[in-house]
């Protein structure tokens, strides 16, 4: 399979209430997705709340993913042992996915050594499974140092890593071993996606692209077209658009933009505050004008 690369869309799960998800919301959100021109998406990661659904349903949803893109589907298989992931992943490959993106077992902390352990193990599982990509998001889950990124992929059983973390000494230490020992570096921080990609990034996994993909596109133009006025100017926006989301929970405000552009999202998982249902309402008014422009 070809390496990932470009803008990749970090993809929410509509849901029909409760952890029952809208499979033809779904859908019909690939499509926008595939049609704005994004370069692969992402089911099932942080973004697409898969700590909310049933197993059968995020295998479901995979195979139906899978079948309606028309670009490479990266599906999220995460979990909280090994041998879910590896039951989730043995469903992805057979689902035909293009690499399967998987963070250290969530919830309970853990050393880097047994952090090291469960990939390999999960490798092993695998065999001649879809591509493996390291997932590190240490706001949700045990961190990935840069030392047992670098230890796993120098096994060659790893495609690459989404980078989450947003912290750049890491994406540089990463970046640094990518020079001589080539891999697919993925960025899943919006907030240094420009500077991680003139740097020498391969793409991002992005949640704004999930809402905005117009935006995350026209600034991977700009940086491959070296304009560095574009890149200023849509960095700009893109950094605007991050300081408006900061203050909701994950990924309440991408779905609230979503809906304002008209596509089902469902209600959130955890009812909202009073108070915070009203800042989301300002929000999309704000949101509105802002993409208008």
């Amino acid at each position: 399979m070809q390496p990932l690369s470009g803008v990749i869309a970090a993809a929410v799960t509509p849901h029909k209430g409760g952890t029952e998800p809208d499979i033809g919301a779904t859908l019909e959100l690939i499509d926008f997705l595939c049609g704005a021109g994004i370069e692969g998406i992402a089911l099932l990661g942080s973004t697409g709340e898969f700590v909310n659904l049933k197993f059968d349903d995020r295998v479901r949803l995979v195979y139906l993913a899978v079948k309606r893109s028309r670009v490479p589907v990266l599906a999220g298989v995460s979990h909280s042992t090994l041998d879910g992931a590896v039951a989730l992943g043995c469903e992805a490959s057979a689902a035909g996915a293009a690499g399967l993106l998987l963070m250290p077992p969530f919830f309970f902390r853990y050393r880097q050594p047994e952090i090291r352990e469960f990939y390999l193990r999960f490798a092993g599982a695998m065999g001649r499974g879809a591509p493996i990509y390291l997932y590190n998001i240490p706001a949700f889950t045990s961190g990935i140092s840069a030392d047992t990124a670098i230890q796993l992929l120098s096994t060659g059983r790893f495609a690459g890593i989404k980078d989450s973390s947003g912290d750049w000494d890491n994406f540089e230490a990463l970046n640094g071993y990518k020079r001589e020992h080539p891999y697919t570096l993925l960025v899943g921080h919006d907030a240094i996606f420009a500077r991680a990609r003139r740097a020498g990034a391969d793409g991002v996994v992005s949640g704004v692209a999930c809402a905005v993909p117009e935006l995350l596109l026209a600034l991977e133009r700009a940086i491959k077209e070296h304009d560095e006025a574009g890149v200023e100017r849509l960095d700009t926006r893109l950094h605007e658009f991050l300081r408006r989301i900061e203050p909701f929970p994950t990924p309440v405000a991408i779905k609230a933009a979503l809906a304002a552009r008209g596509f089902k999202t469902g209600a959130p998982p955890v009812p909202l505050a009073p108070e915070t249902q009203a800042a989301l309402e300002e929000f999309q008014d704000w949101f509105r004008g802002w993409i208008s422009a």
